[in-house]
């Protein structure tokens, strides 16, 4: 698809919808498209509502590019996780409408939204990077740490447990699971009620509640320089 998102903007709620035909994977382009449609809310002043595709919310990190190694992957690794940054930070509340599949950089971007609501069904939330052979980066590992239930945190991290629906938002990924019919008029409902909101003292208080969450993990994006290039050239294991 040449648009990789959409953006529609009704009533103060921006709607961004991520489509790539496939699994919504994370690639720069995706990355890009989805700060554009962030500034363009910013412009109109939006609530905003992000979602992925039918069965897929996002399969994570572009695959090709991390094989590839080299610059590229590690550009894109940096990119992925400022995303999840840039979301945490964000001045205007932010619902992530999760439409199935969230996997590694999808999941760590549900942890990241203000309001999460996930689509009931045969679907996986997981950080699959243990499983398929990679050192969990430290930023990652710290935006698990900063959203997740402590007694759900080493099986999502060290054990690469995948969680249903129901139990993605019993271990913090999500925060209400409803029918895949009910996902878009549920995301709308809950921006519409957030739209009410100061948006100068949410923006504040964001700051106040996530700013040590926020320095934590620069810290750690910092410390995974070293290694990001060598994540995308080795294809699979982090220096130690």
């Amino acid at each position: 698809m040449d648009q990789l998102t959409s953006y529609e903007v009704t009533d103060g709620v921006a709607f961004v919808a991520m489509d790539d035909g496939k699994v919504n994977a994370l690639s720069m382009g995706m990355i890009t498209a989805l700060n554009s449609a962030l500034d363009r809310a910013l412009e109109d002043g939006a609530v905003v509502v992000i979602t992925g595709r039918p069965g897929v919310f996002s399969g994570g990190f572009d695959l090709k590019v991390l094989g590839a190694g080299g610059a590229d992957a590690a550009q894109l690794l940096n990119a992925g996780f400022e995303l999840s940054l840039r979301l945490l930070e964000y001045p205007a509340p932010v619902v992530l409408a999760c439409t199935g599949h969230a996997i590694a950089m999808g999941a760590f971007l549900l942890l990241s939204g203000d309001y999460r609501i996930g689509v009931d069904g045969p679907y996986r939330v997981v950080a699959n990077e243990v499983a398929i052979g990679m050192t969990m980066p430290w930023a990652a590992i710290t935006i698990c740490r900063q959203r997740l239930n402590p007694a759900c945190l080493d099986r999502a991290v060290n054990l690469a447990e995948p969680f249903t629906p129901s139990q993605a938002a019993a271990a913090g990924f999500l925060d209400r699971i409803v029918d895949g019919e009910q996902l878009q008029s549920a995301a709308v409902e809950a921006a519409v009620g957030f739209r009410e909101l100061s948006r100068t003292a949410h923006a504040a208080t964001k700051q106040r509640t996530r700013g040590q969450a926020v320095a934590a993990i620069r810290e750690a994006l910092a410390a995974d320089q070293p290694d990001f290039f060598y994540l995308g050239s080795g294809g699979q294991a982090a220096r130690k």
